[in-house]
């Protein structure tokens, strides 16, 4: 019996899956929304939804590990798509606009989404199919699906058997959110910080461990050498390049104010250079196996139109070339409509033609080659850490300098912040079409793990993103209206949210659009990128150590509230997972270990949008508040000391729950 007629007989794509992938979406998108703009970091939902969904339909009728994978799929897109906020709040801080006008943000977001599925189907033969990625999280989620499916042979001994996995997730999710809570009453602390002057001639720098559950566990996700290379970025970035800086351009205040001055002036744009350099160096390495793919899907598409579908294995089932083409061309007509109506309010109507053309053409060759990118990456070293930052760095600065070019002669000089605008937006909508494809390859690794049809993986994909899509503009309003965005005018740095990525990229298009950008900045980081292309080919070729160039990049770049706690995760998580392994039950344990993760990282999240309606509501900055300033210092040891309690109690019980299932 061929793998058509199989096909005939099993579940795999249908309502109740779409249903339950939607809801998930929609919750998983707002709580993504907060995370990514509070740490400028988002986390990839594939496996908490997974095993939300292998719980729901365990309980119905003829479910399957292919339906569940359907469900995870769609809500994907939660984990993707909410990457828009690296650059869409950038319209915000620069002035532009004071909101998210709902049909503009959502034109973005689903136009690019559905042109990222689109452009994955091609990219799949080159990176999933023919390639040796290891594709982290992708081959984790397959696993998961496996072992849970009720159909399963191997679900009487798996961490879903007496539902382990969801009870992971679920004490994960009410800790984080629980902790969460208590940090906004001020009872326990937020971080830990200090910031100090080096020597007597002003230099300073400082670290600020932030308490935060969710930056843990994004650490034990992205692995040891991934935190390792963070760490490296944050030594480059604190130990060296703050106190240099801030020798060179001495800054007023107090040692906190000038250190953290000099990274947002200079150490930032360091990181730009060291993370463009890793992207160019990602593309080079792209060519010939996307190439490779290209022909691939052309070859599938022949035997397709001759009628012999039935001879490629399911694995190999895409949306039609041909389809692809006209979803592609048809999904391109409201992108030329968006890149006019954002060009005729913004007074550049008179260029409307050359903008409109030329933003088509940008979008869909940009669009390729960074899906390529994102996908690679992901690939290597799993979504959660997928280069999309330093990628939109290329393309800013990209769309401003051919904006210099091509249209800044023609324009009066009060039209430069339009110009500046043009190009956040434009910029924007590459990264919508990254960010789908950058997660989608992770769903397509799953599917072929699970012999699942990619085809329906995809249109399963398309209606996630149009559900993301629906949910972003208004979250977006909301922690706008709550909080703000550091950097924004009129907006209290000390509660707005960091948006680090979109703060970076429209500091990086204003500078090259009015020409004040400090290049020799991106220079030095281009330079370390290079040495560190260079080291870590070395270690490939000579160990199993790793030092991914982008995820230095990120640590230069990233505040210390971000990423040492991702790098103290990142070693507890590699210290729990290597213990594991020397036990039997390894595989159990080590996978518990991952659920927990991402109920930590959903719990928190979600708890953070609610505590902005809260604030958005009251309109007070800390509603929650029930002690004041004096109560700092106890706040940081009780804060801590329950921090590091509840890490303890919680990897011991999973471990002890591993013993039971496996």
């Amino acid at each position: 019996m061929n793998a058509q007629s199989q096909g005939a007989k099993r579940t795999e794509f249908t309502l109740r899956g779409l249903i339950i992938g939607i809801v998930i979406t929609v919750v998983f998108t707002a709580a993504n929304v907060f995370f990514g703009l509070k740490a400028g970091l988002t986390f990839a939902t594939s496996i908490p939804a997974a095993v939300i969904s292998m719980a729901i339909l365990r309980a119905m009728k003829n479910s399957t590990v292919q339906e569940n994978n359907i469900v995870q799929t769609v809500a994907s897109a939660a984990g993707t798509l909410s990457a828009i906020i690296f650059v869409l709040p950038g319209l915000i801080i620069i002035g532009w606009w004071n909101g998210f006008p709902f049909w503009m943000s959502f034109g973005i977001c689903a136009t690019g989404g559905v042109l990222g599925v689109m452009y994955t189907i091609p990219l799949r033969r080159a990176l999933v199919t023919d390639s040796d990625l290891p594709y982290p999280e992708g081959v984790a989620c397959a696993e998961v699906l496996k072992v849970g499916s009720s159909n399963s042979p191997e679900a009487a001994e798996s961490v879903e058997s007496g539902g382990a996995g969801l009870k992971a997730v679920i004490v994960g999710s009410i800790v984080s959110a629980v902790f969460y809570v208590i940090v906004k009453t001020r009872v326990f602390a937020e971080a830990v910080s200090d910031y100090f002057r080096i020597g007597d001639r002003g230099a300073a720098t400082g670290f600020d461990f932030s308490l935060s559950f969710a930056l843990f566990a994004v650490g034990h996700l992205v692995g040891l050498w991934v935190g390792v290379a963070m760490l490296v970025g944050a030594l480059i970035g604190w130990g060296w390049a703050v106190p240099h800086f801030l020798l060179l351009h001495p800054e007023a205040g107090s040692a906190a104010d000038a250190a953290q001055a000099t990274w947002s002036h200079y150490v930032r744009f360091v990181g730009a250079g060291t993370i463009g350099v890793a992207a160019i160096w990602t593309l080079a390495k792209l060519v010939k196996p996307v190439i490779s793919g290209l022909a691939g899907a052309m070859a599938a598409s022949r035997v397709r139109k001759a009628g012999k579908l039935e001879t490629l294995p399911r694995t190999e089932h895409d949306i039609p070339i041909g389809l692809v083409g006209i979803i592609t061309a048809i999904c391109l007509v409201p992108v030329a409509w968006l890149l006019g109506h954002f060009a005729n309010v913004s007074g550049l109507g008179s260029h409307t033609a050359l903008l409109v053309i030329g933003g088509v053409i940008f979008v869909v060759i940009l669009s390729f080659l960074v899906s390529a990118v994102c996908g690679y990456m992901a690939g290597l070293i799993g979504s959660s850490n997928s280069p999309l930052s330093g990628v939109g760095i290329l393309v800013v600065i990209i769309a401003a300098l051919l904006l210099v070019l091509g249209v800044k002669a023609m324009v009066p000089e009060e039209a430069g912040k339009a110009l500046v605008a043009f190009a956040l937006f434009i910029t924007a909508i590459v990264f919508a079409v990254a960010s789908i494809a950058n997660n989608n390859l992770q769903d397509l690794k799953t599917g072929q793990l699970v012999d699942a049809t990619p085809s329906l993986q995809q249109w399963a994909l398309v209606i996630g993103v149009i559900a993301g899509a629906v949910v972003i503009p208004p979250v977006l309003d909301l922690l706008n209206q709550a909080y703000g965005f550091v950097g924004a005018p009129g907006v209290d740095p000390a509660r707005a949210l960091p948006a680090p990525q979109a703060g970076l990229i429209s500091a990086l298009a204003q500078g090259v659009i009015t020409g004040n950008i400090d290049w020799s900045l991106i220079t030095i980081g281009a330079v370390i990128g290079v040495a560190l292309i260079i080291v870590d080919e070395l270690l490939v070729r000579t160990s199993r150590a790793r030092l991914p160039p982008l995820a230095v990049g990120l640590g230069i770049y990233l505040p210390t509230s971000t990423t040492l706690m991702v790098v103290v995760g990142a070693l507890v998580g590699a210290w729990f997972d290597k213990r594991a392994d020397r036990r039997p039950d390894g595989e159990a344990t080590k996978q518990l270990g991952v659920l927990l993760a991402s109920g930590l990282i959903v719990g928190e999240s979600l708890l953070g949008v609610v505590v902005a309606a809260i604030v958005a509501i009251s309109g007070k900055q800390t509603p929650l508040a029930v002690v004041g300033d004096g109560f700092e210092i106890p706040a940081i040891w009780i804060g801590g000391l329950v921090f590091v309690a509840s890490i303890v109690v919680m990897y011991r019980w999973i471990a002890r729950m591993g013993r039971t299932t496996a």
